[in-house]
Formats: C-alpha cells, structure tokens, sequence
C-alpha cells in the first residue's frame, strides 16, 4: 500500500496521530525525496497566487521533519510547524533551529494548541487531510484561522499518470472523484498542478519508490521509468475564511 495515506476514506486508526510509515520509518530517503519533488517549483508558483504568505503567519500541519519551513520563513512574519510524531519534531526543531520567527510544536491537527484567529495561511501537504474523516482537523484549522485567512491542501492526483496509476493500483478502492467532490461541498476550490520529480541518481529514486509503494508496484514503478525524472500531478484546495467573519 502507499505508504502515505493511512487515513483515506475516514478510516484513521487509534491512537495519536496517523501513521506515515514511508517518513517514520526511512526520514533520510524522505528527505532525497523531497528534495527532489516539485523540482521546478511549480506548487510553489501556484500558492502564490492562491494564497500568498509573504509577511503572513503560517501553520504547517503535519510538517514532517520540518523540511518546507525554511521556504515559508523566508517571508513570512511567523511560522509554526506541527507534527505529532516525536522523532520528526526533533528533527524538525534541528532544522529550523537558527531560523527566527519559526518554531515546532508536537501536536495533532484536531487539536492545535494554537490561539483562536491567530493565522492567516494554514499549510498541509500530503497530510492527515484526506477527505472523510478529516473534519477535526477541519474545524481546528477555521479556528485559528483570522477572516479572510486560508486553509491549503495539498495532495497527489490519483488521476493524472504515471505517478496516479501506481497510486490506483495500490488503492483499488479509493475514490478520487468521490474525495474532490467531499472537498467541492465543503467550499474549497481546486487547482490541478503538473509537476516534475528529479533525482540525482538511479539509486535514489528507486528507493523512493520502494519506500511509497507495495513491493509489486514498486517494480512496475522503477521498470515504467527509464530516466531520472516522474511526472507527478497534484491537487491544491483552498478554502478562504469570510473576511467579514465576527470570531468571538
């Protein structure tokens, strides 16, 4: 199964948060690849112009080890990471230690220990935000969001290939229109992006992809790519508060 989403369709297990087995268990890959996702920028381009952080207080929920705070710490007036895995915290307040303005707290999306109206972009890529089963977190990310303040969502696009493909094989049963259609009723609008992967080496990848799929699908995977690079959609959804909004 694809490692990152434990969560799909509602069904979260017990406990404290939802495991990420592909960062918990192997962070330094993780880390190649997130070095190489989004080779081109493109996400970023486009969080710019939906929901731009520059002088903002932004909240990255499930932040990993921390690895997109210093890009939002370069213009925004705060950051604060959130991540409920011990190991990740520490390896996220390592990262950012010499950064001003910027700090990780240990904490689940359903509950922020963060003021009310206290943000005006909350962040979460490929993170506990999943569609059914996510309202908690819903809830919490509204409350300390300010009016006119915005909540983004970033996902894989199961139905853009290669990358969509190996996703479907390994999650038969999960449904991405039925997901888009849960987020369309909730009031978030969608951007499709086009994005590249692009490793350094043969090495690398194949690691990645063995870390973020079954074993089967991981060979079909590494056999279907013959170079260094993955075209890889994503979905953005963004939900803006009322800027008229009286929070008590």
């Amino acid at each position: 199964m694809a490692t990152v989403y434990a969560g799909f369709g509602g069904q979260q297990k017990p406990g404290p948060a939802i495991p990420s087995p592909n960062i918990w268990n192997w962070p330094e890959v993780y880390e190649r690849e997130n070095e190489a996702q989004d080779a081109d920028g493109a996400i970023w381009d486009v969080l710019r112009t939906l929901a731009p952080w520059a002088g903002a207080d932004v909240v990255d929920i499930g932040c990993g080890d921390g690895f997109h705070l210093p890009f939002f710490a370069g213009e925004a007036a705060s950051v604060v990471g959130v991540e409920p895995h011990p190991p990740l915290v520490g390896r996220a307040r390592a990262r950012v230690g010499g950064l001003e303005r910027v700090r990780v707290v240990q904490a689940g999306a359903a509950e922020l220990p963060l003021a009310d109206a206290s943000a005006d972009l909350v962040h979460a890529r490929t993170a506990y935000f999943f569609g059914a089963g996510c309202e908690a977190g819903l809830a919490e990310a509204d409350r300390v969001l300010r009016p006119g303040g915005a909540l983004v969502i970033v996902d894989l696009d199961f139905s853009t290939g290669p990358y969509g493909s190996w996703l479907r094989a390994d999650l038969p049963r999960y449904d991405a229109a039925a997901v888009e259609r849960w987020f369309a009723g909730r009031g978030f609008g969608l951007r499709r992006v086009d994005t590249v992967w692009r490793f350094d080496d043969r090495a690398t990848l194949e690691a990645v992809l063995g870390i973020e799929f079954s074993r089967e699908v991981a060979a079909r995977a590494i056999a279907e790519t013959p170079g260094l690079t993955i075209p890889v959609g994503y979905r953005v959804h963004v939900r803006r508060t009322p800027a008229g909004l009286v929070t008590p």
